[in-house]
């Protein structure tokens, strides 16, 4: 997909509020790192609040902004007393959304629920967000975090409604303020592997080619192949089979679903095709591994 409109229309951007909250606190500190399946919006109001991405240390004060994306490993820190109104949300629509949920601290390994992580805005073709943001309308976009808390926190059906129409309008503001034109994104640099478990994870059951996912990253096939095998030490393929056989053994570990559906879910062709895969990767067969499970 070369154009964001195509990429937006592929996603189809629906927002989904999961958990909302005015938090008023004294000084308090996450005691783990946690991942993210969703993505996560913070306002400072009042306070200091420290953010800590990938070793790098953010200080955010009044007024200002935090998003993180899903797949982003952190911690969160009250410096002072702070007040600071937050939202968990999806940005693109998924099957499975309510099944998804807002992680807590210690959960850094999200492997189990791959098929539930949100693809990240990053992956947008010419969007690059940062951690902090600097809207160019900053007193809208807050009117628009709180309208969507303070409706979210109602708990009758037309608040929630319009909560959702207060999300889809931030999500609208902040591809808005931080769309550029593809060739702006194509010079900060053509790769980053952060969107590809969560691009393929989503799609585990769609034909993926080489050519497709190597277009998404504006490289050619063949040096896609080079720079995926030295992130992930084995070729797309393998790496999509990885994801599909993962799933599957937690479908087998953790549902009564029959063989069929398991093979549906995880982009297997038929049972049999499911079968052969499970037993040459993990030496016993899917019914054997769910009885050893059990």
């Amino acid at each position: 997909m070369h154009t964001l409109e195509e990429w937006m229309t592929a996603q189809l951007v629906v927002p989904y509020l999961r958990h909302c909250d005015l938090p008023v606190r004294q000084p308090w500190k996450y005691a783990a790192k946690r991942n993210l399946l969703d993505y996560l919006l913070v306002y400072v109001e009042e306070g200091t609040l420290e953010v800590a991405v990938e070793g790098e240390e953010l200080l955010l004060g009044a007024g200002d902004f935090c998003l993180l994306q899903p797949g982003t490993v952190h911690t969160l820190a009250g410096i002072t007393r702070t007040t600071t109104p937050y939202a968990h949300f999806d940005i693109f629509y998924h099957p499975l959304r309510t099944e998804s949920f807002a992680t807590l601290p210690g959960q850094v390994d999200l492997a189990p629920y791959g098929r539930l992580m949100q693809p990240r805005l990053d992956g947008m073709p010419g969007v690059r967000i940062p951690v902090k943001l600097s809207p160019r309308h900053p007193e809208r976009f807050r009117e628009l975090l709180i309208g969507a808390i303070e409706c979210w926190l109602e708990p009758d059906g037309l608040s929630r409604l319009e909560a959702q129409q207060f999300a889809m309008e931030l999500v609208r503001q902040l591809i808005r303020d931080y769309y550029r034109p593809r060739q702006e994104a194509e010079r900060r640099g053509p790769f980053s592997p952060d969107w590809v478990t969560p691009y393929l994870s989503y799609r585990l059951t769609e034909p993926l080619s080489v050519e497709e996912l190597a277009r998404r990253a504006h490289l050619s096939p063949s040096r896609f192949r080079c720079l995926f095998r030295e992130r992930y030490g084995m070729p797309p393929h393998r790496y999509l089979m990885h994801l599909r056989l993962r799933y599957a053994a937690e479908l087998l570990e953790t549902t009564a679903y029959p063989l069929e559906k398991v093979a549906a879910y995880c982009g297997f062709a038929d049972k049999h095709h499911l079968s052969k895969a499970f037993k040459q990767a993990m030496r016993v067969s899917p019914g054997a591994y769910r009885l050893g499970r059990r």
